[in-house]
């Protein structure tokens, strides 16, 4: 009889036993549940701000979020970002910087200088640009932008900006394909031969259609504009970096900032800097 008891008592406990069980690997399922959604939306969070370090975007385009799976990441400015705290951009995860410097033949960034010293002291690689206007002599620009930019031997190469400038009060004019080419060729042969430096060239969508898309200038680093899609999609070349947004945030500037990427890993990037890629 007391066999029969516990027999029955211990039977009675087994659904019990069974329910906590089950509750249990419940909650461990919906525990695990919730740990990944919460990556996952931490994830979709970061793609959604295109976060990378402390930069952000203030309307990111998903066309382009693949450019924060690129490691190394860095900005362009002009007088337009105001004051920088180059400390506190190197902070958020800004490895380089491309600053303006000249453009036209008779125009220098006021904050050019300001810029320069202080992405330097602050460890960020910087290296200045040139923004050309198709009415001015090439020759005339080179010279300019030499005139203005340190020949310091820790820049990076410094940058021809080419892209047709319709909405300049000065100089709204388009050239011949032909032109265009004579006109780079003096100046990147003169900032090669001033620097040692193969230049970078930038350039955005309608003019590399107009202009580089058949050939030419191969040899130089390619600094493309594509900020609604993957370069690849608008581009058949090989690029060395990608702007790939204007309406960037980083800590230590006020207000807008294009931000970019450079196509390779960080092993690439030091060899790039040492010129060897």
């Amino acid at each position: 009889m007391v066999r029969t008891a516990s027999r029955i008592r211990s039977a009675a406990a087994l659904p019990r036993a069974f329910g906590k069980t089950l509750a249990s690997k419940f909650r461990a399922r919906a525990v695990a549940a919730a740990l990944v959604s919460a990556v996952l939306a931490s994830c979709a969070a970061e793609q959604s701000s295109m976060v990378f370090g402390e930069m952000t975007d203030a309307r990111p385009h998903p066309g382009v979020v693949k450019a924060l799976k690129l490691p190394v990441h860095g900005i362009d400015v002009s007088r337009w970002q105001g004051d920088i705290d180059w400390r506190a951009v190197r902070r958020a995860g800004a490895t380089f910087a491309f600053i303006k410097a000249t453009e036209g033949g008779d125009h220098v960034d006021p904050r050019f200088l300001d810029n320069w010293y202080g992405a330097r002291d602050a460890g960020v690689w910087r290296g200045a640009y040139h923004f050309v206007y198709w009415c001015r002599p090439a020759r005339e620009q080179v010279e300019w932008f030499l005139q203005h930019i340190p020949n310091d031997p820790d820049a990076l190469p410094p940058v021809l900006d080419v892209e047709w400038n319709g909405h300049s009060r000065t100089c709204p004019k388009r050239v011949s394909r032909a032109e265009a080419h004579e006109m780079m060729e003096i100046m990147l042969t003169a900032l090669h031969q001033h620097t040692g430096k193969r230049p970078v060239i930038y350039t955005d969508i309608p003019f590399f259609r107009d202009v580089l898309q058949e050939g030419g200038f191969e040899q130089y680093p390619l600094w493309i504009r594509s900020t609604a899609a993957e370069p690849q999609m608008r581009y058949d070349r090989r690029w060395y970096f990608w702007q790939y947004t204007t309406t960037g945030r980083a800590p230590g500037i006020k207000g807008a900032v294009d931000r970019n990427a450079f196509f390779g890993t960080a092993d690439m990037w030091e060899k790039f800097t040492r010129g060897d890629l």
